[in-house]
């Protein structure tokens, strides 16, 4: 073996036995996060929102170091928008922190209880998940929401954030750590992976016995990336294709007044709208006002041939686009005759995320509900709701759109499992 096979044989064994401590660690910390009651958790996480507003000047100084070095490595607009921390966005992280503290407390929820004939009484009971590694790109936010939730949820959580979030997610752990020293808590309760190597992350999905769940947020390319190498249980969010459905009896004014919502107010997230269908009777009327709302907030069109009939300007769209996720000022438009034609389409190119029929008809309105298989189905309404602090669940720690354990937002009750506890008076099988 070369000398540089050789040291990159010891870099590896480093790195995979350093994440390995890692994984021991978070689960010695669930064991003991496990024995706190609700009370101890809420206060815990008041002095870890107090922490967060206390070091807003450090967490602010290491956003913009992190910014500048977006910037530099040519980070998309879209992308920097997602690192970018304001004063404001800071705020709404100390706030959701504090609104966390006031939901109900999952943990030892009992979901049913029964008695067997011979005396046993069996109860079914929420309990931790107990170690869930977080994978995420360019989005510091996810740090606190992350950590919050963990351990609201009395699970232990490992963090790794895209490198061109790292300084600002280590300032935020620096601030979490703090509340739970003046706790005394073990700080391995919040973890953050800062080896650049990707190998490490490899090496964290694949602590089968100590890590229980991962949860990758970010990029397809990523969540493919984690699903196809994990050997723990994955819950995936692979991307937002989400579609408005605009039926021949929308009201037209509320249907542009939603598209451009969902469309504009933030084109980078995953619930923004990609894609949008419009009934084809009223499509020669329709389409005209609406690209005139989109094309004044700089909104690039791109169509069908009936689209591009009705809207000559707006881009042919190819076949690609109506799989894309633009993440970007950037809307694909279709036209089509019906509204099963509407949920054949949705159902053939959605990311099963979040899509949305606006329209009178109930008919229409409860074909669509009944047969579009997405995690979030609207009518009349925005796709951007698709929120756990929109949803009232406060912060959430990603949007699921798997079909098994959770599906849509994951809030507090997602992030539980349950175990049966049988209590019994000397029974005998």
């Amino acid at each position: 073996m070369t000398t540089s096979a050789n040291a990159s044989a010891n870099t590896s064994s480093t790195i995979a036995a350093q994440v390995h401590d890692m994984g021991l660690r978070a689960q010695a910390a669930s064991r003991v996060l496990a024995t706190l009651s609700a009370r101890a958790k809420n206060d815990v996480l008041a002095d870890m929102a107090d922490a967060i507003a206390d070091a807003r000047p450090a967490i602010l100084a290491a956003n913009a170091r992190d910014l500048e070095a977006a910037r530099e490595a040519g980070l998309s607009d879209a992308m920097l928008d997602r690192l970018l921390l304001t004063t404001d966005r800071l705020d709404a992280i100390v706030s959701a922190v504090r609104n966390l503290r006031d939901l109900p407390d999952p943990v030892g929820q009992e979901l049913s209880r029964w008695v067997r004939p011979n005396g046993l009484i069996i109860r079914k009971v929420r309990v931790p998940i107990g170690v869930i590694a977080m994978i995420y790109e360019a989005r510091p936010n996810v740090t606190v929401d992350a950590a919050a939730l963990c351990f609201k949820t009395s699970n232990a959580v490992i963090l790794r954030c895209g490198r061109e979030a790292l300084g600002t997610s280590q300032a935020f752990v620096n601030a979490l750590h703090s509340a739970l020293a003046r706790n005394h808590l073990p700080p391995d309760c919040i973890q953050l992976l800062s080896i650049l190597d990707y190998s490490a992350v490899t090496q964290l999905v694949q602590l089968e016995g100590l890590v229980d769940l991962v949860i990758p947020r970010g990029g397809e390319t990523l969540i493919r990336a984690v699903t196809a190498q994990a050997r723990v249980p994955v819950i995936k969010h692979y991307k937002g294709v989400c579609h408005i459905y605009v039926h021949a009896d929308a009201d037209p004014d509320e249907a542009i007044a939603i598209i451009e919502n969902a469309k504009c107010s933030r084109p980078g997230v995953c619930n923004a709208c990609e894609k949008v269908l419009v009934h084809e009777a009223i499509a020669p009327t329709f389409l005209p006002r609406l690209a005139e709302r989109l094309r004044a907030n700089h909104v690039e069109l791109r169509g069908d041939p009936a689209t591009c009939a009705i809207l000559p300007d707006a881009l042919p769209a190819t076949p690609d686009d109506w799989d894309a996720e633009y993440l970007d000022l950037v809307l694909a438009i279709a036209v089509v005759p019906s509204v099963q034609a509407a949920i054949d389409h949705v159902n053939r190119h959605s990311s099963h995320h979040s899509d949305s029929i606006l329209g009178a008809d109930p008919a229409a309105l409860d074909a669509f509900t009944a047969q579009v298989d997405s995690a979030c189905v609207y009518t009349n309404a925005s796709t951007r709701f698709t929120d756990g602090g929109e949803f009232g669940m406060g912060a959430e720690i990603g949007i699921s759109t798997d079909k098994l354990h959770a599906r849509g937002p994951m809030g507090l009750e997602e992030l539980t499992s349950y175990k049966y506890i049988i209590t019994g008076s000397g029974q005998t099988r």
